[in-house]
């Protein structure tokens, strides 16, 4: 993730991309400034991963072990059921005096309304991951210094009220830096349009768009560094029949208080000329382009190497000082054919500065991309969503759909899914060396539940370091081994 903006409280986590800026100034990490040439000093790592007990500790709020608790009790109960269930897996409880309804089913907790005119959806997730990485040559101590973590603690209430609202909010027990994730009200008064007020994600790739709990790894690609968080803003998304656009204005993220980051404007238009029920052809186009002031936060890119357990990111900018204006233009393409599914996106950003001293600056450019595929080995293939219910996510894949017969409660072996993906960033340009990285990345997912996911994936990384992880990694080439695995529970 880009870095633009985000205020650091204390030290971060390396999966958010902010850390800590060091002592100083806010170029405070940089020299060499007039020359057009930068030699970036070491920043320290990070000391505080994502453990949910040294999170909670960080935020000052109540013991996270007892908070993830009920959310693996009520992960278990809907899993594994309880009380009878009908045809469809869910199970309703009896009338109220009003004649509401609790319910739950794949999709969490639900109490609705008689006439459906008011709806309140209680969902959340809960990913634990655990792997283990080798070096080709010796690494630093402190490069993979857990074997397990909570990845995301959220819990996710949406209130749906009559046909045109829809307010959603969601909240990140495990991140102490960035907690709110969702957090907006959409209204859909007028045909085949979505107005969003709030925070949410910024219109921009594929791949983002898509929910975490439904990618094909248990991370997103190298590429998805030049992919900015989600911030406060205003969107307007409209829609045909194979077609949708929507575009829209950002400041900074809901948790480092909305402002302090200049202004940016994002759109994206996606067309679908093969939509079919099992065949599906996708493409796409999206640009940002922020205005920021002398004043704003540091911005940089960096990226955690496709795996959330690396405590640094192996390519990274540094905290570019001066930054002017941030540009980023990315195109997709996807294709699903049954229970096959080809996708791949392209990203290039350019980075403009302030002029200093000797004058203009060259423009900083970057670049990435990912080609992945997916193989549902014995069960239907992925859907494609042209429609959310609010905010930006148009035009996405939806996850992997387990069958009443599959599934293992019901005697099934539940629904594998095989992937691999080649991704590759460069933040080297014009005399500056943020580093080069290829990965390639082998998975097999089992969703033996509607609501439980396993994954394990392995990840061959070939990487050259740049200055700004010199102090950590050198400057040589290394390539490493990473097998990761996670235990996914959403509802």
């Amino acid at each position: 993730m880009d870095r633009d903006g985000r205020l650091a409280a204390g030290p971060a986590p390396s999966i958010a991309g902010a850390r800590a800026p060091p002592p100083g100034s806010r170029a405070a990490g940089w020299t060499g400034h007039a020359a057009g040439v930068f030699a970036p000093t070491p920043r320290p790592v990070s000391a505080v991963r994502a453990r949910p007990d040294l999170c909670w500790r960080v935020i000052g709020l109540c013991p996270a072990p007892a908070v993830l608790a009920i959310l693996a009790i009520l992960a278990v109960l809907l899993v594994w059921g309880g009380p009878a269930r009908a045809e469809d897996g869910a199970v309703e409880g009896m009338a109220g005096p009003y004649g509401e309804r609790l319910r739950y089913d794949a999709k969490g907790l639900t109490l609705a309304f008689p006439e459906q005119a008011v709806k309140l959806e209680l969902g959340g997730r809960l990913h634990i991951d655990a792997g283990a990485a080798g070096f080709s040559r010796p690494g630093p101590s402190d490069a993979f210094p857990d074997t397990i973590a909570v990845r995301r603690s959220w819990i996710e209430p949406t209130l749906t009220v009559g046909r045109d609202w829809v307010i959603a909010f969601q909240y990140d027990f495990s991140d102490p830096i960035l907690p709110i994730n969702d957090a907006f009200v959409a209204w859909k008064g007028v045909p085949d349009t979505i107005l969003t007020l709030g925070n949410m994600k910024v219109p921009f790739s594929l791949e983002w768009l898509q929910s975490n709990n439904d990618t094909l790894f248990t991370e997103r690609s190298l590429a998805n560094a030049f992919v900015p968080d989600r911030r406060f803003g205003f969107a307007v998304g409209h829609h045909g029949r194979a077609w949708t656009a929507v575009a829209g204005v950002f400041g900074d993220a809901a948790s480092n208080g909305i402002t302090g980051n200049g202004v940016a404007a994002a759109a994206r238009a996606t067309w679908a000329p093969i939509l079919e029920e099992r065949e599906t052809l996708h493409l796409g186009l999206a640009g940002i382009h922020r205005r920021r002031a002398r004043g704003d936060g540091d911005f940089g890119f960096s990226t955690p190497a496709e795996t959330f357990l690396f405590a640094r990111p192996f390519v990274d900018t540094g905290d570019l000082p001066d930054v002017a204006r941030a540009s980023r233009i990315g195109t997709e393409f996807a294709y699903r054919n049954g229970p096959f599914l080809l996708q791949a996106e392209y990203i290039r950003a350019e980075v403009e500065r302030f002029a200093g001293p000797g004058g203009a600056l060259p423009v900083l450019g970057f670049q990435g991309g990912y080609v992945e595929a997916g193989w549902v080995l014995n069960g239907d293939g992925r859907g494609y969503a042209l429609v959310p219910d609010g905010g930006t996510s148009y035009a996405t894949f939806k996850g992997v759909r387990v069958s009443e017969s599959r599934r293992v409660t019901r005697g099934g072996i539940g629904v594998f899914e095989l992937a691999a993906r080649y991704s590759a960033i460069e933040l080297d340009a014009r005399g500056f060396r943020g580093g080069t990285e290829r990965d390639v990345t082998v998975g097999l997912s089992w969703y033996p539940e509607p609501n439980l996911r396993l994954i394990a994936s392995y990840i061959n990384g070939r990487v050259r370091p740049g200055e700004a992880q010199a102090d950590a990694f050198g400057t040589a080439a290394f390539s490493v081994d990473t097998v990761i695995t996670r235990l996914q529970i959403y509802w």
